[in-house]
């Protein structure tokens, strides 16, 4: 499946070039509800926050959802309703008795990028206002200065007086 299909996540992306690869399986459950196991791998290109450059993130995720018809169809097909879903399953919604299958892939790689995305390979940076490095200008750290250090005298003098 292409990554351009994928409007969510493209926007996420530095290109959404490439393609997804996903397996589902539908199956029964023990109390006859339609189970689906998803599967979605893909290498996705994201700025790292820490360079600012683009790097590949290798995303893998698998879940287990529970199929819920969409509660205003009454159908003789034997799918749980919201108030059965069990915990170990996640819902996903079939409206018109249609699954979404896209969406739910999409859904899948959405939850398998980190909250900030960080290139493994880079270790540190350093950044400066100027363009230029501040060691190799020649410039000294100063020392930091806590902003409360001048309060600490002024209530040495009021204890004194």
């Amino acid at each position: 499946m292409p990554l351009c299909r994928m409007k969510r996540l493209a926007s996420l992306l530095v290109a959404d070039e490439g393609s997804v690869h996903f397996s589902a399986r539908f199956s029964y459950d023990e109390q006859k509800n339609v189970v689906l196991d998803l599967a979605a791998s893909a290498e996705l290109e994201l700025i790292c926050q820490r360079s600012l450059e683009p790097y590949f993130e290798p995303v893998q995720r698998s879940s287990c959802l529970l199929v819920i018809e969409n509660s205003g169809q009454n159908s003789g097909e034997s799918t749980a309703g919201a108030e059965a879903i069990h915990e170990s399953y996640d819902p996903i919604l079939v409206e018109n008795g249609r699954l979404a299958l896209l969406e739910a892939v999409e859904d899948e790689l959405l939850l398998g990028i980190p909250q900030v995305p960080v290139n493994p390979a880079v270790k540190e940076t350093e950044w400066s206002t100027d363009g230029a490095d501040a060691a190799a200008s020649g410039l000294k750290e100063e020392p930091l200065q806590s902003p409360f250090a001048g309060l600490a005298g002024m209530l040495k003098d009021k204890s004194e007086s």
